[in-house]
């Protein structure tokens, strides 16, 4: 199972990341801009996701993925189970979140560089 020390090893390394603890939650952004939200428990994390894509994530892996609270519909995001995903997996949704977040031009010098 992926953990929070997991994504924290990924997370960290990218530029302009930075951890936040809000509201009994971990938290990554980039400024203000949240990407990345463990559930309390730690078992769940929303992460940055295009909202056109989200109804087809959800229903092509359910097990996997989730819909964001009803609260949180509004905002590009999703939830993935961390039980049901491994390090690459986690690694690919960590930095396609965080290049939602950043500026273009810094997304892909990170890429180039990968």
């Amino acid at each position: 199972m992926v953990t929070l020390e997991d994504v924290r090893s990924v997370a960290t390394g990218l530029p302009r990341s930075s951890e936040a603890f809000v509201r009994g939650r971990v938290k990554f952004r980039v400024g203000r801009i949240v990407y990345l939200a463990f559930s309390r428990d730690e078992t769940e994390l929303g992460f940055a996701f295009p909202k056109e894509f989200r109804e087809a994530i959800v229903d092509s892996e359910p097990d996997k993925f989730t819909m964001p609270g009803p609260s949180d519909l509004r905002y590009n995001w999703a939830v993935v189970r961390l039980a049901s995903i491994d390090a690459t997996e986690m690694r690919e949704l960590v930095v396609d979140a965080w290049a939602m977040v950043v500026p273009k031009s810094v997304a892909t010098a990170y890429a180039e560089t990968a």
